[in-house]
């Protein structure tokens, strides 16, 4: 029983890659890409309800997050016609992130991936990209993820290049 959460993480990155084999926006890709949603949601919730919490299911998690962001990136953005400066603003997003991943294995040996409230704020905004922008249209959904994104990842990047000790599950760059 202690690996159903890493089993309901699998599946998530399972049901990532398969979005690449399916029609954008098709019933298939819907149904991919709630699973990645819903997986997302259980895996923790009943990791911490079993009490089997673990940094390995919480690194699995981590990388099950940053393959589907990466895929549903590689998806949208050829097919959503997006301006050259939200592209550049995703792409900035990117290296940030990308410095944190950096930083946090010379600090601390290990990735560093966490989980604070503004990262789980852009998981949820990003994952209801595809309802929100045919409601607000593509560029002000992708302003309101970009802020939103670009706070998490500047704040994950100072907490790696600031804190003594990796706290994955630190609540945000005020907590302690």
């Amino acid at each position: 029983m202690k690996y159903v959460p890493n089993g309901i993480t699998i599946i998530r990155i399972f049901a990532s890659v398969s979005l690449l084999l399916v029609k954008p926006f098709s019933a298939f890709f819907f149904f991919f890409y709630l699973t990645c949603g819903i997986s997302d949601v259980l895996d923790g919730y009943i990791a911490r309800k079993m009490d089997v919490t673990s940094k390995s299911g919480q690194v699995l998690d981590s990388i099950a997050d940053l393959i589907f962001i990466s895929i549903v990136l590689s998806i949208f953005i050829p097919i959503m016609n997006f301006p050259l400066w939200i592209i550049c603003w995703i792409v900035v997003i990117a290296v940030i992130r990308l410095l944190s991943i950096f930083f946090g294995i010379v600090r601390y040996h290990q990735l560093a991936f966490l989980h604070t409230y503004a990262n789980k704020a852009t998981g949820i905004i990003l994952f209801f990209f595809p309802f929100l922008f045919s409601v607000l249209g593509k560029e002000i959904t992708s302003i309101i993820i970009c802020c939103i994104a670009s706070i998490s990842a500047a704040e994950e990047l100072i907490i790696n290049l600031t804190s003594k000790t990796l706290h994955r599950d630190r609540g945000s760059i005020f907590s302690k």
